[in-house]
């Protein structure tokens, strides 16, 4: 998959991420790169347990991705918690 495939699909599952764990998006960049590193955290999680890890721009890709951007923003809530202003 090119680099740009890479960030829609991490623009992607980011957003759908954190509308998932916290109502709302963190902002565009952020969202990518959690998206992104979600990416990698599915990948790699999906792959551990004897799964396809991300295939490609797919469906399924996107569910990996979700997933694993659910998983890093639940521990990016753990470890920054959550501050108001």
């Amino acid at each position: 998959m090119s680099i740009f495939g890479w960030i829609v699909l991490g623009l992607i599952a980011g957003w759908i991420g954190s509308n998932i764990v916290d109502n709302g998006g963190r902002g565009l960049v952020l969202d990518m790169v959690l998206g992104i590193v979600g990416a990698l955290v599915g990948g790699t999680i999906f792959n551990l347990l004897g799964a396809m890890p991300v295939t490609g721009f797919n469906l399924y890709s996107l569910f990996v991705a979700v997933v694993g951007s659910v998983v890093v923003l639940v521990v990016y809530h753990a470890i920054a918690g959550r501050r108001r202003l």
